[in-house]
This record gives C-alpha cells, sequence and structure tokens, in this order.
C-alpha cells in the first residue's frame, strides 16, 4: 500500500511535536513536510522546517494543520491552489473566519475538529441528545480546562460542546452563546449558554456539560491523559480524508454518528 505524504503545519506547537512523533510509528503516512511561520535553523526527524509555501505543501498528500486562524487560512489559500487535502485542528476561528473556511471546502476536502478525540466527539453526540431530550426548564453551562498555555477561550471542544447542545434544541449556537468566564470554577446557569474556562499547570484536556432543572443537575465529562489521543485522531482523520470528495467533514462524519 503506498503511503501518504504528510506536511504538519505548526511543527513546533505542542500538536506538531505530539503530530511528529505519531505520525513516524504510522505506517500509512510517509512523513515529508514540516512547516512553521518563523525560520527553524535545525532538522527535526531528518527534516528542515520550511515556511507555509506552494513549494513545501507541492511535496505533499494531505496537510494537517494545528496552529492559529491566520495562519490556517493561509494553508488554505495555498492548499485551494495546488488541490490539497486539509484536516484542521485549529481553534479560535471567527464567524468570518469559519465562513472563509467553508467556501475553500468547494474546491477541497477539509476535516475541521475543535478536538480530534473519539471520546470527545461521543460526548458531542450525547450533549446533543440531551438536550434535544430535556425540556426548557432545563439550562445548560460548560466548564473546561486547559494548559497555562492555551490562549484562546473558550476552548474549541467547549464550542463544539455548546453547538451539541445548540443543535439539540434546533438552534444556532451564535443565538445561544452566553457569557464567557475565565479561571472561575464556580459560575451561574443562565438562560443562554454560559462557559467558564479555567488555565492552569500543563492539565491537556477537561470538559463538563452540565443541565439543571433547579431540582436535578445531569453531568456529562471527558478528561484527557496523553495528547497522543488527539494526534493519533488528527492522523485517522487524514487517513479518512484521502478518500474524500471536496466538502467540508467533521470528526461525527468519520464516526458515522446517526
Amino acid at each position: 500500500m503506498k503511503k501518504i505524504n504528510l506536511g504538519i503545519a505548526g511543527c513546533m506547537g505542542r500538536m506538531g511535536q505530539q503530530l511528529v512523533k505519531s505520525s513516524k510509528k504510522n505506517k500509512s503516512f510517509n512523513l515529508k513536510v514540516l512547516t512553521e511561520n518563523r525560520s527553524i535553523n535545525k532538522k527535526i526527524n531528518g527534516i528542515k522546517p520550511e515556511f507555509n509555501t506552494e513549494t513545501a505543501f507541492k511535496k505533499t498528500d494531505i496537510i494537517i494543520d494545528f496552529t492559529i486562524p491566520k495562519c490556517t487560512l493561509e494553508i488554505l489559500k495555498i492548499a485551494s491552489k495546488l488541490k490539497k487535502k486539509v484536516v484542521i485542528g485549529t481553534t479560535g476561528f471567527s464567524r468570518s473566519q469559519e465562513s472563509q473556511i467553508k467556501r475553500y471546502s468547494k474546491k477541497i476536502s477539509i476535516l475541521k475538529a475543535g478536538n480530534m478525540s473519539l471520546g470527545v466527539n461521543l460526548l458531542m453526540y450525547l450533549t446533543e441528545i440531551t438536550s434535544k431530550s430535556l425540556n426548557e426548564d432545563y439550562l445548560s453551562k460548560i466548564f473546561e480546562v486547559h494548559h497555562k498555555h492555551k490562549k484562546d477561550y473558550p476552548s474549541g471542544t467547549a464550542l463544539m460542546l455548546g453547538k451539541g447542545i445548540a443543535d439539540g434544541k434546533g438552534k444556532n449556537l451564535y443565538s445561544l452563546m452566553g457569557k464567557k468566564y475565565l479561571n472561575k470554577k464556580s459560575f451561574p446557569y443562565g438562560n443562554k449558554i454560559n462557559f467558564s474556562s479555567l488555565r492552569k499547570g500543563e492539565i491537556i484536556g477537561e470538559h463538563e456539560v452540565k443541565f439543571s432543572s433547579g431540582k436535578e443537575i445531569i453531568t456529562l465529562n471527558h478528561e484527557a491523559f496523553d495528547r497522543a489521543l488527539y494526534s493519533d485522531g488528527a492522523l485517522i482523520a487524514a487517513k479518512w480524508l484521502m478518500k474524500k470528495k471536496p466538502g467540508l467533514y467533521s470528526m461525527r462524519d468519520l464516526l458515522d454518528f446517526s
């Protein structure tokens, strides 16, 4: 079986470094290109990191991107021109940037997920089912914890879970977005979905969804202990995406939740 030529964007980031490790162990991939938005004067696994350019990405079949929104859009512009597939793990996109990603997906295959974990995507599915099953008497809120280096909040996963609540109600997430708290473990329920994000230590990721009627509380949660959970998921997504036509896909499509 021919190996997939892989490019990893953001190779010096936490997820980028983990992807390099995971890809070297995965027999389906040939790690071909590493990129960063700054000059790196050393080789990583025998590969000299490059800038995000057409010359770099021509050597790939697929690109896995864990960078920042502005960089992701630059990568998509190049990938669209070269007809390369892209797995996006970057989070923190604005509504305008989300629209740009949708436009690019008309030309190339894109899988975008705020979290590449099987367990988290199952949690999102269960969140949607729970939201759909409960009446309007139940208010909801989302709490998430990540390492102190993470800048965006709420996390992409928290927003995914918020979307699960909104989808369960047949509503748009943006219409249900409530208050966003930082470093507050105790925060209120509201008529909309309130979020609280805690940044401390080197925690990989914890997410909790709560539904309350005032008489009972239903809690759904997930904890991650190993960053390889996400890189392995991203590689599974990349292999799956290789067979897909242009479009915007999610981990839910890959997992085939009904």
